[in-house]
């Protein structure tokens, strides 16, 4: 069974950064495709970003596109999602997500392994 915990969520101002991290319980997390997707109140859930198993593939969201940046850290385990020139419209709950060997793919229905989110808020 593969655990998920989200990290680094909190408040921000517009414009501002912030750096999520998903940390995995299972030392071959580099054989699963890691997505982060987003909730916000009232919503369904967003996909956000994905990264391929093989690190090789990645998707974003066209309303990322250029301020937010997926990566890995395979000793540590561990997906981050960089996100910058953060706006109010980014406020949500972020969860990371994981499948084994996956591809990047963009639906929540795809992933079986979910963390428990961290919020994210952004002020004017």
């Amino acid at each position: 069974q593969v655990q998920l915990a989200e990290s680094g969520g909190g408040r921000v101002q517009a414009g501002g950064s912030l750096r999520l991290s998903c940390a995995s319980s299972v030392r071959t997390f580099g054989w699963y495709g890691v997505g982060w997707f987003r909730q916000a109140p009232g919503e369904e859930r967003q996909f956000v970003a994905a990264l391929s198993s093989s690190d090789d593939r990645i998707n974003y969201a066209d309303s990322v596109k250029g301020r937010f940046t997926i990566s890995r850290d395979t000793a540590k385990n561990t997906v981050y999602l960089q996100m910058n020139s953060l706006k109010p419209e980014d406020t949500a709950v972020y969860y990371c997500a994981a499948k084994t060997l996956g591809t990047a793919q963009v639906l929540p229905s795809d992933y079986p392994y979910w963390g428990q989110g961290t919020q994210v808020t952004v002020s004017t």
